[in-house]
């Protein structure tokens, strides 16, 4: 009797292991695609906030490609660029990058330049700063994002690209030095990669969709 109670219960907790292994399936199937249209709405949204809606023409993200350079954008796997056109011709890119030196861990941006390499937007994308202190990057917190706004790099020896305690124009934050300058560094890095990769960027393959 003893062993058929064993192999009952068994026999319920593999039906019940199964059972519930196909509810996550289930739910994950269900939930998915929803939630994969709720981050390319917050995507587009954060795109049209980097790159003005009267610089460009075009679907900004359908027009993606993929580039790996981990010394310039801060990660190992290929990263987004999102180029911007306007009656055909190039007028901007917005480009994804990581801060891997955040207080917290890397911390993922976007950075909107024009085609002459001024800023034109910088967004918090993703980050785990300390809520009080250095989650101010985050534009729900603070606007301290938007003074990269109208920014331009000079050469690689900008002075003025970094944080007043580093002798540089963006404020730090009290008690949370490390985190904006990552992203100010993070951000420097970007801009200084198109300038040197201008031409190659506008001829890239739109290929994010392919990747997908």
């Amino acid at each position: 009797m003893m062993i058929k109670a064993i192999k009952k219960s068994s026999l319920i907790l593999t039906l019940f292991a199964i059972a519930s292994t196909s509810l996550v399936v289930a739910t994950y199937a269900l939930t998915a695609d929803k939630i994969k249209q709720q981050e390319q709405i917050h995507l587009l949204k954060v795109l049209n906030q980097v790159i003005p809606a009267e610089s460009h023409d075009n679907e900004l993200y359908l027009s993606c490609s993929l580039v790996t350079a981990p010394k310039d954008f801060g990660s190992n796997t290929a990263t987004p660029l999102y180029i911007a056109t306007k009656n055909s011709e190039p007028s901007g890119v917005a480009i994804e990058a990581v801060a891997p030196d955040g207080y917290n861990g890397a911390i993922k941006i976007i950075v909107g330049l024009d085609y002459n390499a001024t800023v034109t937007g910088v967004r918090v994308l993703d980050h785990k700063e300390t809520p009080g202190l250095g989650d101010k990057i985050d534009l729900r917190i603070s606007d301290w994002i938007l003074v990269f706004t109208g920014q331009s790099l000079d050469s690689d020896n900008d002075s003025k690209w970094g944080v007043k305690k580093d002798g540089g124009q963006f404020d730090q934050f009290t008690g949370a030095t490390i985190t904006p300058r990552a992203v100010v560094k993070a951000t420097k890095k970007v801009i200084l990669y198109y300038q040197n990769n201008r031409d190659a960027i506008y001829a890239l393959p739109k290929n994010c969709q392919e990747a997908k």
